[in-house]
């Protein structure tokens, strides 16, 4: 959106009233005719960019008329610029017609101009672009503001490394290798390699991820259970690294290409199964709630119920601080000594619902003759603990090959139909789930 170029009545030079673009990004453009360039005879702009934010717009208008009071005074013949209100972008620059234009790529400008608005040397850019040292802090804050600001994006034929980085928080175990397994099976028909970034690591030992990433030019990224910040985006953007999350953990701020397991769904499933074994007193130790897919099976389970005319009784709810072990069985030990306890246990992932098991084994509670228990994911233990455990599979391996699939059209410069996948799950019948028994029946306190 733009809006703000005036021409005087009967007079063909252009008067300046100043122009404000509203960039992709959310930030605002700031431009106002400053005259002709003496030597080259093009037009050159005065450029400011205003951060997207609540007062960008008030901003942006301020920042347009101090800018209209610098050629006035430019025109006047002072000399003497006009303070321009201080921010992220330092003062105003003055680039020509050709800079001032939005470049060939989403509106951004060349890597020259860039320079220019922070004030630096194009080689500086470029050591900021490609994630290499010898930029003072203060300077590649302001040119990473600039870079995304501007949505600069890098042209289309640079050189990348043969290789598609997956980034990761933390240690996933079993998770991350069949993810990784799939990235992998479709990478190498392409004569790539595939490279491993734990960011929990890299901060821990005061590294910088993303700008690690841009120094090794990765043909593509794939992000697996983790968020990744508009400001992370853009910056890696700039660098033309592609970048496609795995299981993301939020909604995305901004549309980032995204691969997801049907969770609700999944859950949804889960949940039926139990209510026709005939369960009503149905607990959930769900995962924490800041994690959408932990969210979107808490939303299956209440759907499936609701569906059964059996509302979730919040005192059978238990939300878990990780998806682990540990959390499974506090929180079951919990529920299995209310005055009324379930008769079936749901859990957030299988990690959990083994930690429910040792739960049930201190209790004195037989699975699943007493009491009925169900995971997420189906790990391989799912399959070797006793007795084998009922839970909903995640195709990882096929999710880790979609994402590679999607980041390789978008690093060769494909446009992707469909910006996030959701691929189906399912349930696994083992031996951890059977009708309500009467030993259930009988169990102190059991209204069944």
């Amino acid at each position: 959106m733009r809006y703000g170029f005036a021409m005087a009545p009967g007079n063909p030079e252009r008067r300046a009233r100043g122009e404000i673009e509203t960039l992709p990004s959310g930030s605002l453009r700031v431009r106002v005719y400053a005259g002709l360039d003496p030597a080259s005879k093009k037009r050159q702009y005065l450029v400011r960019t205003v951060p997207a934010g609540a007062r960008a717009a008030q901003e942006a208008e301020e920042v347009r008329a101090h800018l209209l009071r610098e050629v006035a005074a430019r025109r006047g013949g002072t000399g003497r610029p006009a303070a321009v209100p201080g921010g992220a972008f330092g003062p105003a620059s003055g680039l020509t017609e050709d800079e001032a234009k939005p470049g060939p790529r989403r509106g951004a400008l060349t890597v020259a101009a860039i320079a220019r608005l922070a004030g630096v040397s194009p080689p500086t850019v470029s050591k900021v672009l490609n994630g290499r040292p010898g930029v003072a802090p203060d300077t590649r804050r302001r040119v990473e503001e600039l870079l995304r600001g501007q949505n600069y994006r890098r042209p289309e034929k640079v050189t990348r490394a043969a290789c598609v980085e997956m980034v990761f928080y933390g240690a996933l175990g079993q998770v991350a290798i069949e993810i990784m397994r799939g990235v992998k099976q479709v990478v190498v028909e392409h004569d790539l390699a595939v490279g491993f970034t734990d960011v929990l690591r890299e901060a821990a030992s005061g590294r910088n991820w993303e700008r690690d990433l841009l120094s090794r030019r990765p043909a593509g990224m794939i992000a697996v259970q983790m968020g990744v910040a508009p400001e992370q985006r853009g910056l890696l953007a700039a660098g033309a690294i592609p970048v496609v999350v795995v299981d993301p953990t939020v909604e995305p701020l901004q549309p980032v290409p995204s691969v997801a397991a049907a969770n609700r769904r999944g859950a949804f499933a889960a949940t039926q199964h139990l209510l026709d074994l005939g369960h009503r007193r149905i607990a959930v130790i769900s995962g924490p709630l800041d994690r959408l897919c932990a969210r979107e099976r808490l939303d299956g389970v209440r759907a499936a119920l609701a569906a059964n005319g059996t509302p979730l009784d919040d005192k059978l709810l238990r939300s878990g601080m990780w998806f682990s072990f540990e959390d499974g069985y506090a929180h079951a030990t919990e529920l299995l000594r209310l005055d009324d306890p379930p008769t079936a246990l749901l859990c957030g992932n299988d990690l959990q619902a083994f930690g429910s098991y040792e739960a049930a084994r201190q209790a004195g509670l037989r699975i699943p003759d007493e009491l009925s228990v169900v995971g997420f994911d189906d790990i391989s233990y799912a399959v070797w603990c006793g007795p084998p455990l009922t839970t909903v599979r995640q195709p990882f391996a096929e999710m880790g090959a979609t994402a590679a699939r999607l980041v390789l059209a978008l690093s060769s410069g494909k446009a992707i139909s469909q910006s996030h996948v959701e691929l189906a799950t399912t349930l696994v019948v083992r031996g951890s789930t059977a009708r309500v028994s009467a030993a259930a029946r009988s169990r102190p306190g059991s209204a069944l």
